[in-house]
């Protein structure tokens, strides 16, 4: 089999812009051999230049990696995993690779690569380009100079000539056009974990072995919340270990002798000999140079640098400079609040002279879901409200709820008059007076929660507020004894959800020396006294303004960026808003234009379904939540996946030791045979 180089260079980026990443990253083993580097996959050792103007204050550098530029001056000393490289990434690096083929001159539609007889076909490959491209073996100028080996006005930025600290980052995203927060290759749209990186690192605040591939495990990396696609965030909080401003001091040294393992104290290197940090105390002068330094007032403006390099719909709201001893923004945060926003009424009303009877118009029993939500608060098992992951092999499903409420938000209503007239409003009962369309929020703080467990929980509430189910149907569900399984019904939609904040207390001297974990876990346990009332964030935040109040309010402060991204949106609204009242008005749907036409004949209207989206769906005639199909119970579906894995069942397969790590090998190698097979291997 045959395949023409041309094609797989066209089809690489074709499928890599589709998000089909994983034939993409096997067909670029085609091109690698073809310039001399190695086809396997492993672990990379590429080395990678960071390089910035010369002189200046570091704070704030654009350095970027030079293989991320798409530049040529990364070497392929072995074989380059693509595995978690992010699409443009990956676009650039064939691109990179077709771009060398050309300089090479070797046209990319004379060459074929032959999967039948790949050794004989590598080396005839390498035998028709020379040595990095040239006829002695030596490198270009450019090319050393994007490699680093040359100024060029440019110098190699050294991160060991600075310190790390571990920091904590407040941010807010609106997560509409973005695939989630955790970063994955199975969504053909950013993630925000994929634009935080980019800015990380172009920013020389962190510094990856290999730029391109996203991995934050070797930066003590922890996330509070895992949001999904579609949904926001304006309180989410991560911690990492980042650059400091701070450089390191270099007298503070000891030289290790080889043979006896004697120390002493050193201020400069001498001989051949490792020079490692001094555990000794500092001297007086030392101690001075020490408490010279201002770790905020000094200190890189964190904020300022990753906003100047993030998405508008991305920002840094502040930044923690110390964090608690152990700090985990996952295992740490004793407290989650989330609203889910929604408007009254729902959807567009029908005029009352053309619903049929007994259909629900879009306006919501607001009172009917307060009492409801109310029903959520305490600790119960929400196996019924939330979406199974097997894979996780959960088994404890009960979550504590501190506080569950609808709550209306005063200030953020627009007016549609015509929603006030007469066939379009409200019944008197549902007290919707005043200004309207009303906005309200169902407001919700808890210790964790469960895969899409909110969204199932304002999907009842919804149905309860349309008056197809009565505030009954939340004790119902909760009743796992007499409801084991889930019925199927449907969760509310993703973009009105918000991650508001998360709450890390001011713990008691006991628990200090908890672990973060076993603290979390106390939340969960029936007889744990629980304070309810985590209100007040024991985290000293640096808010964005408090450092350098024109990072707040000045041209290109946070509050003037996000006035021009929300004055757009605005200007949307504002034009929509009115565009609707003149339509739903100028018509007089009583008047009879034509005479002598036969009477309408009114069929059976579908009940509309509000599910939080921006309309009602038409889903046929209404079932009730305890009569619909019920779902297999968490135990069968574990089972059911451990068999899908060669496992006899869920106990089996957990007796198994590492038995994550047998799964994950199993899949890595099902994976290598569809791409071999997809190659024609």
């Amino acid at each position: 089999m045959t395949v023409l180089l041309c094609r797989p260079v066209f089809g690489i980026l074709a499928q890599a812009r589709r998000s089909n990443l994983n034939r993409a990253q096997a067909k670029l083993h085609l091109l690698l051999p073809l310039l001399g580097c190695p086809a396997s996959g492993g672990p990379s050792t590429r080395t990678v230049g960071f390089s910035t103007k010369q002189g200046g204050n570091m704070e704030g550098v654009s350095a970027t990696p030079t293989s991320a530029r798409g530049e040529s001056s990364v070497e392929e000393k072995t074989g380059e995993d693509y595995g978690n490289w992010d699409k443009e990434s990956l676009v650039k690096r064939v691109k990179q690779l077709e771009k060398e083929l050309q300089k090479r001159g070797t046209p990319p539609s004379s060459l074929s690569f032959s999967t039948e007889e790949p050794a004989k076909t590598v080396a005839a490959a390498a035998a028709t380009v020379s040595n990095n491209g040239t006829s002695n073996g030596k490198k270009s100028k450019k090319d050393k100079r994007a490699a680093g080996g040359e100024s060029g006005g440019k110098k190699v930025f050294d991160p060991s000539r600075y310190e790390t600290r571990m920091i904590a980052l407040k941010l807010a995203y609106l997560g509409k056009n973005y695939g989630g927060f955790e970063y994955t290759q199975m969504t053909n749209v950013p993630t925000i974990e994929e634009e935080l990186w980019k800015a990380l690192v172009k920013s020389c605040l962190i510094f990856p072995e290999n730029p391109d591939a996203i991995d934050f495990s070797s930066f003590e990396y922890a996330k509070c919340g895992r949001t999904d696609r579609g949904v926001s965030a304006f309180g989410q909080v991560i911690n990492l270990r980042v650059r400091s401003q701070k450089k390191v001091d270099r007298r503070k040294k000891i030289k290790q002798n080889p043979e006896d393992g004697a120390v002493t104290q050193e201020t400069q290197p001498k001989g051949d000999v490792e020079m490692k940090d001094a555990p000794a105390q500092p001297d007086a002068e030392q101690q001075k140079e020490e408490s010279k330094w201002d770790p905020i007032a000094g200190e890189i403006q964190y904020c300022k640098v990753l906003n100047r390099l993030l998405p508008p719909d991305i920002r840094i709201l502040a930044w923690a400079p110390s964090p608690p001893e152990n700090f985990s923004a996952r295992f740490s945060c004793r407290e989650r609040q989330y609203r889910y926003f929604f408007t009254q009424p729902a959807f567009s009303p029908m005029p009352s002279s053309l619903l049929s009877p007994g259909l629900n118009n879009g306006w919501l029993d607001i009172e009917a879901m307060r009492q409801a939500a109310k029903m959520f608060e305490g600790l119960h098992d929400f196996r019924n409200f939330c979406k199974v992951d097997p894979s996780k092999q959960i088994t404890n499903y009960e979550r504590r709820i501190f506080e569950s409420d609808i709550v209306e938000v005063t200030d953020a209503a627009a007016a549609l008059p015509y929603l006030a007239s007469a066939g379009y409003a409200p019944p008197p009962a549902l007290g919707a007076h005043g200004s309207l369309p009303k906005v309200y929020y169902f407001h919700v703080r808890g210790s964790a929660f469960l895969w899409h467990q909110i969204r199932h929980m304002v999907g009842i509430l919804f149905l309860v507020g349309q008056k197809l189910e009565k505030s009954s149907i939340v004790s119902e569900l909760l009743d796992i004894d007499k409801n084991p399984r889930r019925p199927a019904y449907l969760m509310a939609d993703e973009v009105p959800l918000v991650l508001w904040d998360c709450i890390f207390p001011k713990l008691d001297p006991s628990e200090s020396g908890a672990a973060p974990r076993e603290r979390q876990e106390d939340l969960h346990d029936p007889a744990a006294n629980v304070n309810l009332n985590m209100k007040d964030d024991g985290i000293d935040w640096v808010w964005a303004g408090e450092d350098t109040p024109s990072n707040l309010h000045g041209s290109t402060g946070l509050v003037n960026q996000m006035w021009e991204y929300w004055r757009g949106k605005k200007m949307d609204e504002l034009l929509s808003a009115q565009l609707l009242n003149k339509m739903a008005t100028q018509g007089d749907i009583s008047k009879k234009l034509i005479d002598n036409i036969k009477p309408e004949k009114r069929t059976a209207e579908p009940q509309k379904i509000f599910k939080g989206g921006n309309k009602g769906e038409l889903l046929g005639p209404y079932k009730p939540v305890m009569k619909k199909d019920r779902l297999e119970s968490p135990a069968e579906q574990h089972d059911k996946w451990a068999r899908s894995k060669g496992f006899a069942n869920a106990e089996e397969m957990k007796k198994i030791p590492g038995w994550h790590k047998l799964v994950r090998a199993n899949k890595r190698k099902a994976a290598d045979i569809e791409t071999a097979s997809s190659n024609g291997e």
